[in-house]
């Protein structure tokens, strides 16, 4: 009987003194174990709200159509500036060209 009483309170002794090394965290990992994965996932979330609105904003601002192509307006207007570079036409003729092709443009949509 005392070998069992002795047995127990070794045991007893044990626990108490794991139970003390993890106070507040209780058995297992916890609920807190779910807090890592959704804060990752959260900063991904807000890397990609915030640069794909820029990407999005600037690939806009800058002709490209749904599928990474130049809009037509802006095609023509590169074209013309590269007309002008060369030398085939003078300033006149591409500000004359360029203000007909912009009043001639479709609203943006």
């Amino acid at each position: 009987m005392s070998t069992t009483l002795a047995a127990v309170n070794a045991l007893t002794a044990v626990a108490s003194t794991a139970d003390r090394h993890f106070v507040g965290w209780g058995p297992g990992f916890g609920w807190w174990f779910l807090l890592i994965p959704l804060f990752w996932i959260l900063v991904f979330a807000l890397l990609f709200a915030l640069f794909g609105r820029r990407w999005r904003r600037a690939a806009r601002e800058n002709g490209y159509g749904p599928h990474g192509r130049l809009s037509p307006l802006r095609q023509a207007e590169v074209t013309l500036a590269e007309r002008y570079a060369k030398g085939d036409i003078d300033e006149v003729e591409y500000r004359a060209r360029l203000e007909v092709l912009r009043a001639n443009a479709a609203p943006p949509s």
